[in-house]
């Protein structure tokens, strides 16, 4: 009878197709004109942190911070390592959003992703583009509900303006998925991710310390609201006027 050894031994990897494995991160961070008044500020909005692609394909395009998975690492350990090396921002955590595996996702071939999605404090703010990222911005965020049961994604940041119309394909385990009806100036199924990722974070909301697992180990209170305001979807009392 064969060993365990033996089989190991002379098993081919190389018989099986394999795909290519990515991570993209979908960092959020409530913003604030005036970061001492989170309530009565009219400039208080969700934003996203987006990366113009340097290369092709979808090059110019607007993309999430992501890349290819490396030799001994985890994908949550790519997804802290691409967002770093395309934006300069490290988030304190990220959330496991799900797998996208459309076999026509990306055109450079059988590529999966595994999204994560994150919250980001007011000190890591300090983006720029590094490495395949031309640049990165934070863009507000519009996501709605229309009558007829699509879902609108808007994305603006000064001259720039990314939509994309989507429809709620399921909802399993407290997880929604998203099928692409159009987009314009979004890379890859990205606005798909986008998505899952809002909903993803909107359902953590349920948990009562799920804030502290995007902050660093010390924060202020003011990073500890505006991490509950984009879970919660609210705006709250400012941080200074709650009762001690």
């Amino acid at each position: 009878m064969e060993s365990e050894k033996d089989f190991l031994a002379n098993y081919k990897l190389s018989d099986y197709d394999r795909p290519s494995v990515t991570a993209d991160v979908a960092a959020f961070m409530i913003w604030t004109a005036d970061q001492t008044d989170c309530r009565n500020n009219p400039e208080n909005r969700l934003t996203l942190l987006m990366i113009r692609r340097k290369r092709h394909p979808f090059k110019d395009m607007w993309a999430l911070p992501g890349g290819f998975l490396e030799r001994g690492e985890t994908v949550g350990q790519c997804a802290l390592r691409e967002i770093q090396e395309e934006t300069t921002v490290r988030p304190a955590s990220v959330l496991p959003v799900g797998v996208f595996s459309q076999p026509d996702r990306d055109p450079r071939g059988w590529i999966i992703s595994e999204a994560f999605a994150s919250i980001i404090s007011e000190a890591s703010v300090r983006q720029t583009g590094c490495d395949d990222a031309a640049d990165a911005q934070w863009f507000t965020v519009s996501f709605v509900c229309s009558e007829e049961g699509d879902y609108e994604l808007t994305l603006s940041c000064a001259e720039h303006r990314l939509h994309a119309v989507l429809a709620a394909d399921s909802e399993r385990f407290g997880k929604t998925s998203f099928r692409i009806i159009e987009s314009s100036g979004i890379a890859f199924d990205h606005a798909a991710i986008i998505a899952a990722a809002l909903t993803a974070l909107r359902e953590e909301a349920g948990r009562r310390d799920a804030a502290f697992d995007f902050l660093p180990e010390t924060f202020t209170l003011p990073e500890l609201q505006r991490v509950q305001e984009t879970l919660r979807n609210v705006s709250l009392l400012p941080a200074d006027a709650v009762p001690q």
